[in-house]
């Protein structure tokens, strides 16, 4: 067994580019309610659905490229950094322009079996090819440490996108939803665009640098992460589709402010805040500990989340008109939905820096829990509605979460712990996330 290295502080250079990176996505959040209350509850319950749409195709376009270069461009021969960009590029690129294209094409066949118009299943598929080019080109530069760079390109596309959707709606009147759909497609091209630039990579030079070796090695490495996106969303992304199948479009617009925006802010304190510096902690830590701490910790992260997401809705709701009714009841059902789905992201989190094992553990999990999940969210839409969305979110999180805490606590105390944790052996080199345990 490998002796755990001490985790790295929080250096002050990322904690800037952090702090800036956090204010432009929650700048980003504030103009996606600037726009629900300019355009209306039913108008934003079609910006929703095929936001929705395109969270879910993403998965499958990226197939967790993005994450094998966080993982290995920081660890990797700096001459092979050209090879690996332009791998991961391309193939991205032919994968999905190649999906975006053909379910474009099959839009009037597939979009009834969504429960959505042609138009709007067409909208997702750009929009999600957009946000995985995104994702993708962000990760070059954080893979190469260019922190404070992402940072300022992220708060000058979030500046401008607020800035031009607020003039939109209160200089030129506009309310089509599709035109703001238009809009948020744009900001995420024009960041990879930026991107791209940045990495200092001539045009002719990408084609050329490509490695099918390459490629090969970087979808096995993504697969496992893949397997996990997919699952978790199918699993929190099908709630909005059941939604637009049983209710109002206006209950969508008024669910993804009860629930979708606090769940946007959840992922943007994981993604831009704590987890800059708590994966890397995560992947040296000894993964029985961390979990023993989590079961103590679980009930008061839940609580504590919960309730910062309630009383912030205090604040939020006047703000945003009358089409958006505030109702106590709704609240508190999605404030125990959120409060679970931080306890869900933080056992996720902990199990995937874990390497195969963990990941092992997640998919096993989520493998049995999500078709029950799924079965009681699509229930409790059915039968009541708005009402139901929210409470069945709660109990769509509530079951993975029981189903981790059980498997993990026994698959992990009948394990002798292999590379996950102990002293008493030469310190080693960490071994790669997804390698970390046998």
């Amino acid at each position: 067994m490998r002796r755990l290295r001490p985790p790295r502080r929080l250096s002050v250079p990322a904690a800037g580019p952090t702090v800036l990176g956090t204010a432009a996505s929650a700048v980003s959040a504030a103009t996606t309610l600037v726009i629900a209350r300019g355009i209306g509850a039913a108008a934003f319950g079609h910006f929703t659905v095929v936001l929705s749409i395109a969270l879910i195709v993403t998965i499958g376009m990226q197939l967790s490229l993005h994450y094998v270069m966080l993982q290995e461009l920081p660890r990797g021969d700096p001459a092979r950094h050209r090879a690996m960009m332009a791998t991961a590029l391309l193939s991205t690129l032919v994968l999905g322009g190649g999906l975006t294209v053909a379910g474009a094409l099959a839009a009037p066949w597939l979009a009834p079996l969504v429960g959505v118009d042609a138009g709007a299943l067409a909208s997702g598929l750009v929009l999600a090819f957009a946000m995985t080019l995104n994702h993708l080109t962000e990760s070059f530069l954080r893979g190469r440490r260019r922190f404070a760079l992402v940072a300022r390109l992220k708060a000058v596309i979030a500046v401008a996108y607020l800035g031009g959707a607020s003039w939109c709606l209160l200089g030129a009147g506009i309310t089509d939803p599709d035109f703001y759909l238009a809009a948020l497609t744009g900001t995420y091209a024009g960041f990879a665009l930026a991107a791209l630039a940045a990495v200092r990579i001539p045009p002719r030079a990408w084609t050329g640098a490509w490695s099918a070796a390459e490629a090969r090695a970087q979808y096995r490495l993504g697969a496992y992460v893949t397997v996990i996106a997919a699952l978790t969303g199918v699993l929190f992304g099908l709630d909005v589709i059941f939604l637009n199948h049983w209710a109002d479009r206006a209950d969508v617009g008024v669910y993804s402010i009860y629930n979708g925006f606090p769940k946007r802010l959840l992922g943007v304190v994981f993604t831009d805040g704590i987890g800059l510096a708590l994966l890397p902690a995560l992947a040296v830590a000894d993964t029985r500990a961390v979990l023993r701490r989590l079961v103590r910790l679980a009930p008061l992260v839940a609580a504590g989340t919960a309730l910062v997401a309630f009383a912030a809705s205090t604040v939020l709701f006047p703000l945003l008109g009358g089409e958006y009714p505030y109702s106590l009841v709704l609240m508190g059902l999605s404030a125990a939905g959120i409060g679970l789905h931080a306890v869900f992201n933080l056992y996720s989190v902990a199990l995937s820096m874990d390497g195969l094992r963990g990941a092992r553990v997640l998919i096993a999990c989520l493998a049995v829990a999500t078709p029950a999940a799924l079965a009681l969210q699509a229930a409790c839409i059915a039968r009541w509605g708005l009402h139901g969305g929210l409470a069945g979110f709660a109990l769509g999180n509530l079951v993975p979460v029981a189903a981790v805490i059980a498997v993990a606590a026994r698959v992990y105390r009948h394990r002798d712990g292999g590379g996950d944790g102990g002293g008493g052996a030469p310190a080693a080199p960490p071994a790669p996330a997804l390698e970390k345990a046998p």
